[in-house]
């Protein structure tokens, strides 16, 4: 017997009300990938690499994205598809150590990965023009006419990190880094072997889309009207304060019957 015998069925006909042209970016071609980036070298400023000079050992306590620089070529004698070229910059935070006896030091520096896939991104031959274009330009705004790459990345999981007093690699790629992470480290980074090289290992979730700008007519039901009224703010932050549920879980842990598993994460 169906399970949902006597239950109405939903007939989404009985709230459409009209077929909308829409202005959308739509997704041609996509891939997920699962990369562990084996001994990447971490570059530092002068100032910190006299720190890693000094050390004895690493630990690696954090890695995070600070930004990836895409760029997008078509391929020749294959249309509609695009390499994807991809450069991840990382944050590195580390902890160095010089002695059984001392503190860790703490020691940010710079990871960098390249990574190319290629995509399927269809064609376009049109050139497009929009009234907020600068009227003293008489270039087309050609960045509508190629499709758009983006690459969408999960935080990074650090694994491990090791200090060594050779280059693992005597032909290690060079890849110049921004200015203005640069100055986020203030400094220019040491791109030649030093002394001691740190190399750390990263696990990356990456998701890759070609997306291309096109019109699609898509059932319409209503307008999104909101439902929920806006609060009004209030400038006594003791009142504001109140507002905020006690935290209760942060004072009691949950049990391991609490999980939704049951406390088995391993199988």
């Amino acid at each position: 017997m169906p399970e949902n015998e006597g239950t109405p069925e939903f007939d989404c006909r009985d709230y459409f009300k009209e077929a909308v042209c829409i202005d959308a970016m739509r997704i041609y071609d996509s891939c997920s990938d699962k990369d562990c980036l084996e001994d990447i070298r971490v570059l530092f400023p002068a100032d910190r690499q006299a720190l890693v000079d000094n050390a004895t050992n690493v630990r690696i306590r954090d890695v995070s994205v600070i930004t990836v620089y895409l760029d997008l070529q078509p391929i020749p004698f294959n249309k509609g598809f695009y390499s994807v070229d991809m450069t991840f910059f990382f944050d590195v935070a580390l902890d160095l150590f010089g002695n059984s006896a001392s503190c860790p030091i703490p020691v940010c520096g710079v990871a960098i990965f390249n990574k190319k896939v290629v995509l399927y991104g269809s064609e376009g031959n049109v050139k497009m023009f929009s009234s907020d274009q600068c009227e003293e330009s008489c270039d087309p705004q050609d960045s509508t006419v190629l499709p758009k790459a983006t690459v969408q990345v999960a935080e990074p999981v650090a694994l491990s990190a090791k200090l060594c007093d050779r280059p693992l690699c005597s032909c290690e790629p060079y890849c110049r880094i921004p200015e203005c992470i640069c100055r986020r480290y203030g400094g220019e980074f040491e791109s030649a072997p030093q002394r001691n090289n740190v190399y750390v290992t990263i696990g990356l979730f990456t998701i890759v889309q070609i997306v291309r700008n096109v019109q699609m007519l898509i059932p319409a039901y209503d307008f999104c009207v909101p439902e929920k009224e806006c609060v009004t703010s209030s400038d006594n932050p003791c009142e504001l304060f109140r507002r905020i549920d006690f935290p209760t879980d942060e004072f009691f842990p949950p049990r391991a019957s609490d999980l939704g598993d049951g406390g088995k994460c391993c199988k």
